[in-house]
């Protein structure tokens, strides 16, 4: 059917995948409007983890979290909204990795024994904030074409 990942007769080379995942976040990862968007949401994190006093939540963790999950949301909504079926693999790699890979991985050093209390009411709470944030990052492009497709788009109401 379609080049990005549809159900066509030609198979996609292993590597198109990571190669549209590269290219999207050589693209969109240094608009000023995304990275404001992620300071404020890891200042916001960082201010969690001192106001809910949560055995899991520190600073370093937010981080280790935030920052992959800010390069790879916007592109994984992508793949699931435009139905990229030849991308799934390595969106559901990078979604488990954001969402629970890191997670574990941190607290298996730092403190297993909080790993092994807090990772299954860590990981549903990560995978909404994974998506919430695919949602936030999903446009392509600067805040003024953004504000003016939604001005446009208002106007048809």
């Amino acid at each position: 059917m379609d080049m990005k990942g549809g159900s066509g007769a030609m198979a996609a080379h292993p590597c198109t995948a990571m190669r549209d995942l590269s290219a999207a976040i050589r693209s969109e990862c240094g608009r000023p409007w995304k990275l404001l968007l992620l300071a404020v949401g890891l200042g916001l994190l960082c201010a969690g983890s001192f106001v809910y006093r949560v055995p899991d939540w520190d600073i370093p963790v937010s981080i280790i979290m935030a920052v992959p999950t800010y390069l790879t949301a916007g592109w994984s909504m992508h793949v699931i909204i435009e139905r990229r079926w030849r991308h799934w693999p390595l969106m559901i790699f990078v979604t488990w990795l954001c969402v629970d890979g890191l997670y574990a991985a941190y607290w298996s050093l730092v403190d297993p024994e909080t790993l092994a209390f807090m990772r299954s009411a860590n990981a549903p709470a990560s995978l909404c904030l994974y998506l919430a944030c695919g949602l936030v990052w999903f446009w392509n492009g600067s805040f003024r074409e953004l504000a003016t497709y939604l001005r446009q788009g208002f106007r048809k109401i």
